[in-house]
């Protein structure tokens, strides 16, 4: 077991009058050491940081952390500090539960989540980063050291938020991570900011998708020392982007950077074209990156788009501009052409119809919330080729035959999934096609 700086038995007493049992040393970072400790009963982890790291500044950022409180579930956020005589102190947050992954767990194929549990682990993780910047918090830290994910549900968790602060603070501190780090940051320009939480975040979600840094490609793999300098031109001075459509000199290497030239042909192109923007126009104008609206359009989307194939049960993924250019969709796998089944299209939503196909809140109000189903996909029993979309909403919706006849579809009811016929679900009106 390891030795740390707090004994394994010990009891310690919060400013919130909670006693804390030290269990075991979970392990260590720059900053402190994490503990499993114990408080009637329940399991939490506690930061204790080292004396160098227990400044005053770094006690006034958890005050006002644990104060405000997390600004989403996601959040292993600070909920009570300790403070011992001498000056050292932690805080304490939830526990990650042991089946969570990192991001470097599905680099090394340590976890391999389905394409859907993929795109919502995205969608969770940019929703909680953009309910972080709504609460006026700028993150500072986002790298994939920090996030963890349920490869077979897509839930996400974010650690180490004792480096949140309000958005604007220019106090020093922590900038990020290197290769998570803006080019303006790296070139000593400008200091942290919701915008190069933004250019963070893309990276993220690149190596989530494509398991490869975005301007990783032929210029670093002639890079012999990546000390300071290489560093400092690859990602600041000098940063592009491995599919930039104007500028090939920084593609891919085969046989080197395999899988960012796999999983790129793989990606719908209405993926790629916010990568594409990330980081060509969003390299040198921080006020023109991807927003988290923006991801979490398309990574809904995407959700709402996995086809399976009849052949070999691969996951494919619907693309709209394939499909609006008669191109087929082929699967990855077996190379077969996949015809794409019938779909619902609601607003910006255009939702594939299979037998597990759902429609959340998000798809009926545009309100982001991909959590709360409002309606599901059911098939009946005695006619299994007449499929329908059952209401599980607290409303009435109307359905319109491709006839114009209209009749109301209650809750607990459903109406018939039917080529050109049309559900008022309120504010948005869906159409099969």
């Amino acid at each position: 077991m390891m030795e740390g700086m707090l004994k394994t038995g010990t009891v310690l007493t919060s400013e919130g009058k909670n006693q804390y049992t030290v269990k075991k040393m979970l392990g260590a970072g720059g900053q402190g050491e994490v503990y499993e400790v114990t408080c009637n009963g329940d399991k939490y982890a506690l930061k204790w940081y080292y004396r160098h790291t227990a400044t005053t500044k770094q006690k006034k950022i958890l005050d006002k952390l644990i104060e405000k409180g997390r600004p989403d579930d996601c959040f292993l956020w600070p909920q009570d500090l300790i403070k011992k005589k001498g000056g050292s102190f932690g805080y304490v947050m939830p526990l990650r539960p042991k089946h969570y992954k990192s991001i470097v767990d599905l680099m090394k194929r340590k976890a391999e989540p389905s394409f859907y549990h993929l795109f919502r682990a995205a969608y969770n993780l940019t929703r909680g980063y953009q309910m972080l910047h709504k609460a006026g918090y700028q993150y500072r830290d986002i790298s994939f050291g920090n996030v963890f994910f349920d490869p077979d549900t897509g839930e996400v968790m974010i650690c180490d938020n004792d480096n949140v602060v309000p958005n604007g603070t220019l106090d020093g501190g922590v900038y990020g991570t290197p290769r998570f780090m803006a080019p303006e940051i790296v070139r000593g320009e400008k200091k942290s900011s919701r915008n190069t939480d933004l250019y963070s975040l893309a990276v993220l979600l690149f190596y989530m998708f494509m398991l490869n840094h975005p301007l990783e490609g032929k210029l670093e793999a002639k890079i012999r020392c990546m000390d300071i300098h290489a560093m400092n031109k690859l990602y600041g001075t000098d940063p592009l982007f491995i599919w930039d459509p104007e500028n090939d000199a920084n593609r891919p290497l085969p046989g080197y950077q395999d899988n960012a030239i796999i999983y790129w042909d793989l990606y719908p192109k209405h993926l790629k074209d916010l990568f594409i923007k990330s980081f060509t126009v969003g390299l040198k104008e921080p006020a023109k990156r991807v927003t988290e609206n923006k991801w979490l359009e398309t990574f809904s989307n995407l959700m709402a788009g996995i086809m399976i194939c009849p052949t070999c049960r691969a996951e494919i993924i619907y693309d709209r501009d394939k499909e609006e250019n008669n191109i087929p969709h082929t699967c990855w796998n077996c190379k077969n052409e996949l015809k794409v089944p019938s779909k619902i299209v609601i607003g910006k939503n255009r939702i594939i119809i299979t037998s597990k196909t759902k429609l959340y809140s998000h798809h009926l109000k545009g309100d982001f919330d991909m959590h709360t189903v409002m309606g599901e996909v059911i098939i009946n029993p005695d006619n299994p080729t007449k499929w329908g979309i059952k209401n599980v909403s607290k409303k009435e919706w109307k359905y319109i035959k491709s006839d114009g006849t209209e009749m109301s579809v209650p809750p607990g009811r459903a109406a018939t999934i039917a080529k050109n016929a049309k559900i008022v679900f309120g504010e948005e009106t869906g159409e099969f096609l």
